[in-house]
């Protein structure tokens, strides 16, 4: 297992495919970058690449128009094809460790997008993360991903094979460096009018989160924008602008914007903190500045 030194590590992750996860993992990106944090992204997903998709999508959008609009250090990480697993596997690591240490240092955040299948570098990512974010669908079929629920009681009986393999990361995360793992299930596709079943959806996943020791999110509604936004790479956070986002702005896109900024609050991520320590070292170097120009002065004043 990799140790790392700096970077805040966002992995998303989930085995139900169409859950959401690329389209998360590319807004926290953007969102980060927009905040004025140094940002890198890493696709692990070999088969689908979405997350990578999204990048080239917006590097190649932003040179045809001529736009200025920030970008990810971005990494997109082969499976590897050999015929031994053991050297397979010793492959994906050094490959995904280069990754890291190329960035570990400079970047303030990485973003980790994951495939909906469990692979060598799922695990490696889910080991590194210190934010795991899993967005679930808003219903019952999906919560299946997670636990196996009494249909009676509505109590987890059986963590899924996905549940464990997050909570042997925990552990050997917890064994190796000391650290944890912050777990944070988000709710995604949340139905605009209250039902029976998003009920029962809320109650048994605040059950579920309960079991696994993590912590239950509001993500995002179903929304056409999202479809529109990814042949150009753009996100809700970029400027509501027509020509930037190649259509006139709806107020979808304003409403998922919203929802995003929620769902960021949330994960309660240490950009705060990080903005907090740097205004501290501006405020000492200020001080050391005017405690320089006072003995600078003080012959001359006297």
């Amino acid at each position: 297992m990799m140790v790392r030194q700096a970077a805040h590590v966002i992995v998303v992750g989930n085995e139900k495919g169409g859950s959401g996860k690329s389209t998360t993992a590319f807004h926290l990106a953007i969102y980060l970058l927009y905040q004025g944090y140094k940002v890198a992204s890493i696709d692990v997903d070999s088969r689908q690449q979405t997350l990578t998709h999204y990048v080239r999508n917006r590097r190649d959008w932003a040179r045809q128009r001529g736009l200025s609009v920030p970008h990810t250090t971005h990494f997109h990480l082969p499976l590897a094809r050999g015929d031994s697993l053991k050297e397979n596997n010793r492959v994906e690591f050094d490959l995904f460790r280069q990754a890291i240490a190329e960035v570990e240092q400079s970047a303030e955040f990485i973003v980790v997008d994951t495939p909906g299948f469990d692979t060598n570098l799922t695990r490696l990512a889910h080991s590194l993360a210190d934010t795991l974010v899993t967005p679930v669908n808003d219903s019952l079929i999906d919560l299946d991903v997670m636990a196996h629920v009494d249909p009676v009681t509505g109590e987890p009986r059986e963590l899924s094979h996905y549940s464990r393999l997050v909570q042997r990361a925990r552990s050997e995360r917890l064994s190796i460096d000391g650290r944890t793992i912050d777990w944070v299930l988000v709710r995604n596709r949340i139905s605009m009018l209250s039902s029976r079943n998003m009920r029962q959806v809320q109650t048994m996943l605040e059950r579920i989160a309960m079991r696994l020791g993590c912590r239950v999110a509001d993500g995002i509604a179903e929304r056409v924008i999202f479809r529109s936004l990814f042949p150009t790479g753009m996100t809700v956070f970029d400027p509501l602008d027509e020509e930037l986002l190649g259509g006139v702005p709806s107020m979808s896109h304003t409403s998922a914007r919203q929802e995003y900024r929620a769902l960021v609050g949330a994960l309660n991520l240490p950009a705060n903190r990080r903005a907090e320590a740097r205004r501290e070292v501006l405020e000492a170097g200020q001080r050391e500045t005017d405690a320089s120009r006072f003995v600078h002065m003080a012959p001359t004043d006297r």
